[in-house]
């Protein structure tokens, strides 16, 4: 399955991905700094959410993509639409 993602979009997502990036940095350091545990399961939980929210974005835009593509045939749709349905109980 290929999704391609709009200049715009794919901006939107690799954004998220550099923040989550920093993010997940930041956590090393508290570690190494012997930060204290809440502070880093904080720091944790905020970049899983924006990891899923990447990753929400991605297939969001291959569903759109996909709704707007008329010519498959309904065989076709079914196994893109199980594929994407996994995709995104993936992350669920």
């Amino acid at each position: 399955m290929e999704m391609e993602l709009a200049a715009d979009e794919l901006k939107s997502v690799l954004n998220r991905l550099r923040r989550a990036q920093g993010q997940i940095a930041g956590i090393i350091k508290m570690i190494e700094d012997g930060r204290d545990c809440e502070d880093v399961i904080t720091q944790l939980a905020a970049v899983s959410r924006a990891l899923d929210r990447a990753g929400f974005a991605i297939i969001a835009t291959g569903l759109q993509h996909c709704v707007a593509d008329g010519t498959r045939t309904a065989g076709d749709r079914d196994r893109l639409r199980a594929r994407l349905e996994k995709l995104f109980l993936s992350l669920a």
